[in-house]
């Protein structure tokens, strides 16, 4: 009885790789021929995806989320400011997007990802036009003083669909959010309170207490996105990096939790998507929804 030929076997999965890297898009098609991709998922799959909130201990909040190899990590840090006149009772939200060397090959030391603004852009008109947060919430006393929440994202690994990631990321860490403890100390000006207990603490607490403890903030309206490709008669969710690199239009559904339509964006193609496409896009983006609130469902997110 024969031994299997290994060398055979090697120099099968040689030549597979070789057309692969010499002809993507044809070795793509002939799985998606098959309703299937070369990482076995079906086109309409999203990959495993994991979220752990409270990873960064001197944060107000904080998460890391991943989608396949794609993983995002937010922190909120919490200053107190003086509001705007024109905004007296309404606090700030400041978000941040960055993409250092380590997360990809592609992004040189010393020179900024053409992506990070774009991202860092959308992540920001996202989370404000949902109305996630309520901007009064975070007002302390009105005109004089209320939160400023400075949002960083860190991308440590980049595999495509960077966005859902990182709006996953910052959904999750303002989940994760406590609001600090601070007063009015004697000269009229908001001061934050050191975890300590000792007694000066424990009086302006008592006396001039502006919130006696840490809270968390209401979030409504929470907002969940999936990117998907259009590829000829093709729809694949959730792309990856390679997958991204060589098929043209890329289409980002993003809605919140009641399923109403947040936002739009569509980036590469030369027409406009055809419309039943985009309906096919939104359904992918409800069940990916779906998913993705059972997944923070242990975080208590409604």
């Amino acid at each position: 009885m024969g031994l299997p030929d290994s060398s055979q076997d090697l120099s099968t999965e040689m030549e597979v790789d070789a057309f692969r890297r010499i002809f993507p898009l044809r070795f793509f098609e002939r799985h998606l021929s098959e309703s299937l991709r070369p990482d076995a998922r079906p086109l309409g799959k999203a990959r495993d995806t994991i979220v752990n909130p409270g990873l960064v201990s001197t944060a107000d909040g904080s998460a890391l989320a991943k989608i396949g190899s794609t993983t995002m990590l937010a922190a909120i840090r919490m200053e107190v400011m003086t509001p705007s006149t024109d905004s007296p009772d309404e606090g700030c939200i400041a978000l941040e997007f960055h993409m250092p060397p380590i997360c990809s090959p592609t992004v040189r030391p010393g020179r900024p990802a053409d992506a990070a603004p774009v991202i860092s852009k959308r992540l920001s008109d996202t989370i404000l036009s949902s109305g996630m947060v309520d901007l009064k919430e975070l007002c302390l006393v009105s005109g004089k003083a209320a939160w400023m929440g400075y949002l960083d994202i860190y991308c440590l690994n980049a595999d495509g669909a960077l966005f859902d990631a990182a709006l996953l990321s910052a959904v999750a860490a303002f989940s994760n959010l406590e609001i600090p403890v601070v007063a009015l100390n004697d000269n009229g000006r908001i001061v934050a309170i050191s975890g300590g207990k000792d007694e000066d603490n424990a009086s302006i607490i008592e006396k001039k207490a502006v919130n006696k403890e840490k809270r968390k903030l209401t979030l409504k309206n929470i907002p969940f996105s999936l990117t998907c490709i259009l590829h000829k008669n093709y729809i694949l969710a959730d792309p990856t990096t390679e997958e991204e690199s060589i098929m043209d239009t890329l289409v980002t559904v993003v809605l919140d939790a009641s399923d109403q339509m947040v936002s739009l964006y569509k980036s590469g193609g030369t027409v406009l998507a055809y419309s039943s496409a985009v309906k096919s896009c939104v359904e992918l983006a409800r069940k990916r929804a779906k998913e993705l609130k059972q997944i923070l469902g242990e975080m208590d997110i409604d």
